[in-house]
Order: C-alpha cells, then structure tokens, then sequence
C-alpha cells in the first residue's frame, strides 16, 4: 500500500484543451535536486489512461521522487478529442512539463512513455529544455504500429539527450531485432533493458509495476 498523497488539478494546453492531472508526492523528498517523473500513458484510442500509471507514480512517490499523470485530450475527464497519430498529444505533453517547471519548481524532468505513450514523449523531448532524460516502456516500433506512429521516431532517435527502453522479449508491436536495429542510429547515450517472455501487455500490468519503479530510479541515478 502507497504511503503517497495525490492530488488533482486542470492543466490547460496551447491549444486550451484542458487535462485531468495528478501529483504524486513523497510524504519525505529525499532530495530536492531530483528530476520530477512525468508519465505519458499507453494508446488513448485503446482505453490508455493514467490511471494504468498510478502504481508506477505511486512506486516512485514512495521512493521519494514526484511523480505526475494525466489523461491525454479526449480521456477521462480531459477535454478535447484524441488524435489517431499522437500528433495533438505532444502538446499535451509539453502543456504539463510546463506546468511542472511552474508550479513545482522543477528544472530537472524525466519524461516516461508507455506503450504509445512513448513515441509521443518521444516527440516531446527536444521540445522541452529542462527533460534531462527519457524512459520507454514498450515503443512500438513494429512494422504495423509504425504506420500509425513510425513519423514519431525520428525526434527520440535524433535526441541527443540520455535515453532507456525497457521491453519485453515477447512484445508483439515490436521484436527484439527491431528494436536494436533502430537504436543503432540513435544519437547521445542509448541504453536497453530487455525482460525475458513478457509480452507487450504483460508489461504494462500492475506486475510489473515494481521491477519499472526500480529500473527508472537506477537511471535517474545514472543521469
């Protein structure tokens, strides 16, 4: 059981679209330096929503790092009409970094995509000066999946800041061949972690929501 507090407020995009966010605080920060974890969720045309990220924001919180979710336009209680591409969402996502380096004091964000949650921070990071780094749980960056979302990888590929992407052996959107075999362009610092027969849903379950909160805090660390 989380030992965090949560709290919920409206975040208004460029475009006014406005989203359903929530803040993850540690009941103890143990260091103020820390990046602040934004978490971008899985696909919203397949139900992805941010409640699929709470147990990570929760883990996280509880390490002592803050941690913040929201619901993409066209989920939830967020405004707006999602987009088939993830094209609308980048400014989503750029709209609450913005918010975090206002109302947080943040100058340091790690930015987490799940799913296709992940070619759309992907997009993001170059956009936003204070992302230090990028976490991947999943990209999809198979032959199919890349027709909806093959125009957001050359943004994270050519992203020279420090990059991880953590997937399952198993992943049906993406093998394990076609994961290397796009890294191995990518520019800046690029680091794998592959978890043996877990398939691409398995990964996103509250399962393995322990071994994500670790894997993230040991690159936060690294940063």
């Amino acid at each position: 059981m989380s030992n965090c507090k949560v709290e919920t407020c409206t975040v208004e995009t460029s475009d006014g679209v406005k989203l359903s966010t929530r803040l993850f605080k540690p009941r103890e920060e143990i260091n103020k330096g820390n990046p602040v974890v934004v978490l971008v969720h899985p696909y919203s045309v397949l139900g992805g929503c941010q409640g699929l990220l709470r147990g990570i924001a929760a883990g996280l919180a509880d390490r002592g790092y803050k941690a913040v979710t929201f619901d993409m336009r066209g989920v939830g209680r967020s405004t707006g009409r999602a987009s088939l591409t993830g094209f609308a969402e980048i400014k989503d996502v750029i709209a609450v970094c913005k918010w975090v380096c206002e109302n947080l004091s943040a100058d340091r964000i790690l930015l987490v995509g799940s799913s296709a949650g992940a070619p759309i921070a992907g997009s993001a990071v170059d956009q936003i000066e204070q992302v230090v780094g990028y976490v991947s749980l999943g990209y999809p960056f198979g032959m199919i999946a890349s027709i909806l979302f093959g125009r957001h990888h050359k943004a994270v590929l050519q992203s020279p800041k420090p990059k991880f992407f953590i997937m399952g052996t198993k992943d049906g959107f993406t093998s394990v061949q076609q994961l290397k075999n796009k890294l191995s362009s990518a520019a800046g610092r690029v680091e794998t972690h592959l978890i043996e027969g877990v398939s691409h849903f398995q990964m996103e379950g509250p399962a393995y929501d322990a071994q994500m909160v670790n894997l993230i805090v040991e690159f936060i660390a690294s940063l």
